[in-house]
């Protein structure tokens, strides 16, 4: 008697999960809760060879494939796919000889931080330490030290890749550079990436934090924040955001309930050089708090104070050309302290520097031409999970005027194939989808920011 043909579950390390086991709940839970997500099925992936075998056996039964690591990037309820969980994929190394670190799909970023600080190095993480390494470089990444060494996507040395037809593929710049030029910044369109290593750089302290701004003094800094950016040297990078805080017990009293703007400062040098950059800011207005001295790199969080706890929201971001006083006029007028709009955030990060440079080995990263980042942050709880699409479109079209290409990926919000692909000029976008369609024909991979066709 033939034994048995061996299932998913004989073939692969982690678990395997019904779409209805109630303990899908807990596997696929991601920090933005405004989507649930449903899939026919979760594979918890232990290592690139349980991501193999889930992407064979899922196209053998048609159906599509999406990733996902920390839940920060969910864009839809991943229905009818077959999802595969990255968070067991958690190894770091890091090499302090050539200055880089080899990070599996589920890593954070607080853990290749903890990792490289002996060593006086840091990675081009972002403004939360929380958010997963791997699908915020693959959008390009966009840190606290961006001004000074550019994007994340820049520093990416290899990548371990699986592919639609379930093969493991090691990917750099001299095996495969095409689809290494794709993969740094056109996200999850070509596969699951199992592993990347990058570059780290030598970073053990900086100045940096922010200041809290009464609301009353809202056009005043914003109106001095758009000048001030074009006295900095690249070594400072710098973003300002309208927060409207919640009554929280857990706030400082100055803050809770409050509107607030927020500027947010990295500075790598003394903090004399800091404060002498800093001096026209603080003397705008009188702070609420000023949080800003000398930190060791692994207090970046700090600078940016971004919240912890899983929340449901709704984004849409923008590329600026300019920010000049009109424009900052008409940012107060959709977002500022005298209108009535349920928006946690609207921010606007400083670019240029080693951004607007590009990469050392070509990529895909696009929005290199912008001088400045938009983005708007909604609730999407209760009746605003209808209107707050709206509201933060509202403030991206009132920025209209001053807008350039699209947006940055990781900050392009819930978007459409198309509203995706307008990202990129003519040459560079059929060059992506020339690469997506040569390794994904048959489109097995559903990621949250699609290329079309």
């Amino acid at each position: 008697m033939n034994a048995p043909a061996p299932t998913l579950t004989d073939l692969v390390t982690g678990p395997v999960l019904e779409g209805d086991d109630p303990r899908v709940a807990a596997e696929v839970a991601g920090f933005n809760t405004a989507h649930t997500p449903r899939p026919a099925l979760v594979v918890g992936a232990t290592c690139a060879a349980d991501v193999a075998v889930a992407v064979r056996w899922a196209t053998a039964h048609g159906l599509r494939v999406s990733v996902q690591s920390t839940g920060h990037g969910l864009t839809s309820d991943l229905a009818g796919s077959v999802l595969v969980t990255t968070r067991r994929m958690s190894g770091v190394v890091v090499d302090p000889v050539s200055r880089s670190a080899r990070v599996g799909a589920g890593v954070r970023w607080a853990q290749v931080i903890e990792a490289a600080a002996p060593f006086g190095l840091a990675p081009l993480s972002g403004s939360s330490s929380a958010v997963g390494v791997v699908g915020y470089t693959l959008g390009g990444g966009l840190g606290p030290l961006a001004r000074r060494y550019g994007f994340a996507a820049d520093h990416v040395r290899s990548v371990q890749l699986v592919t639609a037809t379930g093969e493991v593929r090691h990917v750099d710049a001299i095996g495969d550079p095409e689809l290494f030029w794709a993969l740094r910044g056109g996200k999850g369109n070509f596969g699951i990436v199992t592993e990347i290593e990058f570059g780290l750089v030598p970073v053990a302290t900086l100045y940096g934090g922010g200041i809290f701004f009464p609301g009353a003094a809202a056009a005043d800094v914003l109106h001095a924040y758009r000048t001030w950016v074009d006295t900095l040297p690249e070594e400072t990078t710098t973003s300002v955001a309208l927060l409207r805080l919640p009554p929280l017990p857990e706030l400082p009293e100055p803050l809770r309930g409050q509107f607030v703007v927020h500027l947010r400062v990295a500075h790598l040098g003394t903090a004399d050089e800091g404060a002498a950059l800093l001096a026209p800011m603080r003397a705008v207005a009188a702070p609420l708090m000023d949080l800003v001295a000398e930190m060791p790199f692994a207090a970046v969080d700090s600078i940016h104070m971004d919240p912890t706890e899983p929340m449901p929201v709704w984004d849409r971001g923008a590329t600026l050309r300019e920010l000049p006083a009109e424009a900052v006029d008409a940012l107060l007028a959709v977002a500022g302290p005298d209108v009535q709009v349920p928006l946690i955030m609207v921010e606007v990060r400083h670019l240029g520097g080693a951004v607007g440079r590009p990469a050392r080995v070509p990529s895909a990263v696009a929005g290199r031409d912008a001088a400045f980042s938009l983005l708007a942050v909604g609730p999407m709880a209760g009746p605003l999970a209808e209107t707050m699409p709206s509201i933060t479109q509202a403030v991206v079209d009132r920025m209209a005027p001053w807008a350039g290409r699209g947006a940055l990926l990781n900050f392009l919000g819930q978007a459409g194939p198309e509203r995706v692909a307008a990202l990129w000029d003519d040459a560079d976008r059929a060059r992506l989808l020339a690469v997506r369609r040569a390794l994904d024909p048959d489109r097995v991979f559903s990621p949250g920011q699609a290329l079309p066709g």
